[in-house]
């Protein structure tokens, strides 16, 4: 049996045991090193204890102050005023008809929950329901969720602690606290059926695997995906959702704010929840490692950093990254918006920039660099990652893993790099 290093196990209680191979003498070696035991609950990580800082308990503070104030809208509540609060654009919106959330009962094909998003909060939104989710990534905390009641004149946030990491520290989310993308074959109503295979997908996943029980508005060409279908004598048909450019005729969109499941948005979701639960997986093994083994070799702790940083780096870079065949344009505005935020360098280039012709990003180095998820890694984890893009983008190393990395897009992250984050290299 293959062993591969990092592999999770995650018991019902919320505790994991993480595997941290180390190297036995070359890359086709590998063996069981210690296994760490990572428990949420206990130091150094103490979930439930440790005070949420994020953006979405800075604007619960800042309400509390009385510094700001959410509106209600007769129609969504505080929908809109929430998302203007929390910097999300509306053009973010990608709508989920699988009964996969709180509040399954009000989510059914003719009536799909919203999900708008920015780099690091994701809120969710049904018309007749009587929650808005929010969940969003704390840098300590990985993910941490919230509730506001949708029915009440003044907004009540609540923090959701285990009645969410029951779904959203699984191995869908690599087992720790974060968020996913899940995709699976639903019935008429809704319902993913349980006896066929369902699909966490990420930027490396095949189109053919993405988006089942989603909604997928925009162009792609002769690519299949399985969004905008459900089972129809135990099949899905994959054709007669494909390029759509509207959903009205589907349900009522204009109950949402934006007619639109923007094909484009969806790809961004997909890659940003799991490179947040990358970092999440690495900065909680360094923690704990640290924690449980302070005397710990300084050889044996740089193998098993290097190892915890690799898995940060191969995302980062889209290592595997599943190439397009057709290209891609959605029907929002979300493009626009998503490509306008972020550092440039001088030359105008951004690491926001699209390609959507064979891969997702012009420049294939994840934007999330610049996050403050990123920036709030452990400061030995942050310092290898660094060391380890040097070495890939600056001296062509591993040049057979990341074939995709041209010497002229080397060159080009180099400089973006150096021009936008210029303390990532050392």
């Amino acid at each position: 049996m293959n062993l591969l290093p990092g592999v999770l196990r995650l018991f019902a209680d919320v505790r994991f045991l993480l595997a941290v191979a180390f190297l036995a003498g070359g890359l086709n070696r590998q063996s069981w090193g210690q296994f760490v035991s990572i428990e949420l609950e206990q130091p150094p990580l103490s979930y439930s204890e440790t005070p949420p800082r994020n953006r979405v308990s800075r604007l619960i503070e800042a309400m509390e102050r009385g510094d700001v104030t959410l509106e209600r809208d007769p129609e969504r509540g505080f929908l809109p005023s929430l998302l203007r609060q929390l910097e999300i654009s509306e053009s973010s919106q990608v709508l989920v008809f699988s009964k996969t959330s709180l509040q399954v009962q009000h989510i059914s094909p003719r009536n799909p929950r919203a999900v708008y998003f920015n780099d690091d909060t994701y809120v969710g939104w049904v018309p007749g329901g009587s929650l808005i989710e929010i969940s969003t990534n704390d840098p300590k905390l990985g993910a941490a969720f919230y509730t506001v009641r949708a029915s009440l004149r003044r907004p009540n946030f609540r923090l959701e602690t285990y009645q969410c990491l029951g779904c959203h520290a699984t191995t869908m989310t690599r087992g720790v606290p974060g968020h996913t993308v899940r995709s699976g074959y639903p019935d008429y109503d809704g319902k993913l059926d349980a006896q066929k295979e369902s699909f966490v997908t990420d930027d490396t996943s095949d189109f053919r695997e993405r988006w089942g029980g989603w909604y997928v508005t925009g162009s792609h060409g002769d690519l299949r995906h399985m969004g905008n279908a459900f089972l129809r004598g135990g099949d899905l048909d994959t054709t007669a959702g494909a390029n759509r450019e509207t959903l009205g005729d589907l349900f009522n969109v204009r109950q949402y704010l934006t007619p639109d499941s923007d094909i484009q948005a969806l790809m961004v979701l997909e890659h940003q929840t799991q490179m947040h639960n990358a970092f999440t997986l690495a900065d909680f093994s360094a923690r704990v490692l640290g924690y449980e083994y302070p005397d710990q070799d300084e050889a044996e702790r740089a193998v098993q950093l290097r190892l915890i940083a690799k898995a940060v780096v191969d995302r980062l870079l889209f290592r595997n990254e599943f190439p397009l065949t057709s290209p891609i344009s959605g029907t929002s505005r979300f493009r626009e918006d998503f490509e306008l935020l972020g550092p440039r360098d001088a030359d105008g280039r951004s690491l926001r920039e699209f390609d959507m012709r064979s891969r997702m990003f012009r420049y294939p180095l994840s934007y999330l660099i610049h996050s403050e998820a990123f920036d709030a890694l452990q400061p030995v984890l942050r310092a290898e990652i660094g060391r380890q893009l040097q070495a890939i983008l600056e001296r062509g190393e591993q040049a057979d893993e990341f074939r995709h990395l041209t010497p002229e897009l080397r060159k080009e992250l180099t400089e973006i790099i150096h021009a936008t984050k210029p303390d990532l290299f050392r």
